[in-house]
């Protein structure tokens, strides 16, 4: 589904750039051009980028001891 008419972003999009490493909304609007016109679809892009974030497996701290 597009989120962002503007700059034709789709969820699929989100989840891709997320699986790339994009960990911020800056870093999203960076690479995909996301709510930098209107900015009518900022509240949907970032919902879609957190609930992509909980599904991102982060590595566990190597802890010494």
């Amino acid at each position: 589904m597009y989120v962002c008419m503007c700059n034709a972003v789709t969820d699929h999009d989100i989840r891709r750039e997320v699986a790339d490493g994009v960990r911020t909304f800056a870093e999203l609007q960076a690479r995909t051009g996301c709510s930098d016109c209107c900015g009518c679809c900022e509240p949907e892009a970032r919902a879609i980028l957190e609930q992509a974030l909980t599904q991102v497996p982060f590595p566990l701290p190597f802890v010494t001891a």
